[in-house]
């Protein structure tokens, strides 16, 4: 069963309108995107290992914002993150969302074991200092919050998304505790972050969405082809950790979130 609603559903209806169109405006961003992509990889052998942490920061906001002006996507950003050690928690909509959050809070994220060997993408986030977590193996998470407390406790920005998979951008999934642990192990605060993709029709819009039958072709296009995408991040206040219960801390932020995304 799909998890997209029949209303938000990318339909072939759509598909076919938005490939017939857009395809000079599609044409244009994908160009674009391909070619900055390829100089962020180049850039990610030659100059981010000389990079200090700070530098790695700002070349991760510029190269972000960059790609989010290329995809056509407008970036509105609510609140402001503290600077400092943290844990990153946000829902999950998008591939996008990587690139909306860095662009706003660089952070290091944890994601999937097989994203370190895809072709190009590979490199740039592990030299991003992604920490790649094996889902297969359940002592492997272990293994990841060790890593995360560390870099938290070295005073680094880590990011999340507990839902754990993407939803459609209405409301929130479940948040799972788990990889909250590591904030409360580290005793640093956790900063949640909400988003929500709009266009000019729609307040919450399927055009970014990834989730359901959409394949990554489908939802490129969905992004590339579409005209007034807006991106908003809504930086929400610091909740504290130290001593926190991990089931009592997803479930707060979960709330906080929830409410944060609605139009």
């Amino acid at each position: 069963m799909s998890l997209v609603p029949p209303e938000t559903a990318l339909t072939p209806r759509f598909w076919r309108a938005g490939s017939v169109l857009a395809v000079p405006r599609v044409t244009w961003r994908l160009s674009r995107v391909i070619g900055h992509v390829l100089h962020g990889y180049v850039r990610s052998w030659l100059v981010w290992p000389r990079l200090d942490e700070r530098g790695r920061d700002a070349e991760c906001v510029r190269w972000s914002g960059k790609m989010l002006r290329m995809l056509g996507i407008e970036l509105v950003v609510q609140g402001q993150a503290r600077p400092g050690a943290k844990l990153v928690v946000s829902n999950h909509v998008s591939w996008l969302d990587i690139v909306a959050l860095n662009a706003v809070v660089p952070s290091r994220f944890v994601s999937k074991a097989e994203v370190a060997d895809w072709p190009v993408v590979g490199r740039m986030v592990t030299q991003a200092g992604t920490l790649f977590l094996t889902r297969e193996r359940r002592r492997d998470a272990m293994r990841v919050l060790g890593l995360m407390a560390k870099g938290l406790r070295e005073g680094h920005t880590l990011a999340v998304f507990p839902e754990g998979t993407t939803g459609t951008g209405h409301g929130v999934l479940h948040f799972h505790p788990n990889l909250l642990q590591a904030a409360i192990d580290a005793g640093v605060p956790v900063q949640p972050v909400a988003l929500r993709y709009a266009d000019p029709v729609q307040a919450v819009s399927p055009l970014a969405a990834y989730v359901g039958d959409t394949s990554l072709l489908q939802s490129l296009w969905s992004v590339v082809s579409a005209r007034g995408l807006v991106v908003h991040v809504h930086v929400l206040p610091l909740q504290a950790a130290t001593h926190a219960d991990r089931r009592a801390l997803a479930a707060l932020l979960q709330d906080q979130i929830e409410a944060a995304v609605a139009p």
